[in-house]
């Protein structure tokens, strides 16, 4: 009877808990509603007798209501221990999931500072000039970015523009990844040479 799927997903929000939450406070005070009706019917409650003392249906109380009401508070009070289950369980699974997300952040921000105190690649071409409308303008290269690595050429293996040249010729239609320093850190853009209605396979 309650929402088995709310737990399924694997990032647990804290929304996922109090949704559980308010459901059990609900199954909660429905339990109640029905101990009150139980409570009303001469205090019979969950237990107390349905027949007299010589065997006959008691008259001095509803027995329709009784029954029912002993039904739903059992089938609710089955409800309640699922649902208290899956509470367990979301909490559980809602610690670990940020637990691993703060371990993630702080490998990531550890990495990121290493990544900052390293010194720069020596980059081995600027770029001076960049055609609207052109593939290196789609790319989101930009006037004044210093190269250090253009497909399979980066600085340790740079020659001249012709190492450049023969990349773009063999890497027609295909994308490229293009590493390049601005204002002082690593930009990492992605670009695919190909036919434009300007000169080159760049612009």
């Amino acid at each position: 009877m309650t929402e088995g799927n709310t737990t399924t997903s694997s990032a647990i929000t804290i929304e996922d808990v109090q949704h559980l939450v308010k459901k059990k406070d609900e199954i909660e005070e429905q339990i109640k509603a029905y101990y009150d009706v139980l409570e009303d019917q001469k205090g019979v409650g969950m237990t107390g007798p349905l027949v007299d003392a010589e065997g006959f249906p008691r008259g001095d109380i509803d027995l329709y209501q009784v029954r029912s009401a002993r039904h739903n508070v059992a089938c609710l009070q089955n409800d309640h221990k699922e649902i208290m289950q899956q509470i367990e369980e979301a909490l559980y699974r809602l610690h670990a999931y940020e637990r691993e997300k703060r371990e993630k952040d702080e490998t990531q921000a550890k990495a990121e500072a290493l990544e900052q105190n390293r010194p720069l690649p020596r980059p081995f071409a600027k770029v001076d000039a960049v055609t609207p409308g052109s593939p290196a303008s789609m790319s989101g290269l930009q006037i004044g970015d210093e190269i250090f690595e253009f497909g399979t050429v980066n600085s340790q293996n740079f020659q001249n523009l012709q190492n450049i040249a023969s990349v773009l010729q063999h890497s027609e239609g295909k994308p490229l990844s293009i590493a390049v320093i601005r204002s002082g850190k690593k930009v990492h853009l992605g670009l695919t040479p190909q036919r434009w209605s300007g000169r080159g396979l760049l612009g």
